[in-house]
């Protein structure tokens, strides 16, 4: 149902060298530009992405208040590999990887960060280690 989603930047050449490095770490690319206010990045077309862009209306971009996006990997050392590379780059922790709940079948792995503008994300994996 979700084909992609969409955050704001006030510098989208910062941005753009931020998600190349973090989204290059797993896999992921650019797929779509439109000049110097929109780009979009994902692993194949068909597959939901994340966009990143300038306000439409030219007033400053913003996070939002409980506003996040969450990325499903397939392993618990991606997990950890894209949480510090989230931090590396200039990110911010906002909770380390583990462990959330009990281990088990539906076990949730998960790690929280925000880029540099303060987009909330959170990297995570469901199932046993």
């Amino acid at each position: 149902m979700i084909g992609y989603v969409t955050l704001g930047s006030n510098d989208l050449g910062k941005a753009r060298a931020y998600y190349d490095a973090l989204f290059g770490s797993i896999g992921a690319g650019r797929l779509m530009e439109f000049g110097e206010n929109f780009t979009l990045y994902g692993v194949s077309w068909g597959i939901p992405g994340v966009a990143i862009c300038t306000p439409n209306n030219g007033q400053p971009a913003t996070a939002g208040n409980g506003t996040m996006v969450a990325l499903v990997l397939d392993s618990r050392d991606k997990v950890d590999g894209l949480h510090a590379k989230a931090l590396e780059l200039g990110g911010s922790c906002e909770g380390p990887p583990g462990l959330r709940g009990d281990e088990g079948p539906q076990a949730f792995y998960g790690a929280y960060f925000r880029d540099p503008e303060g987009n909330k994300f959170c990297a995570f994996r469901t199932g046993p280690a």
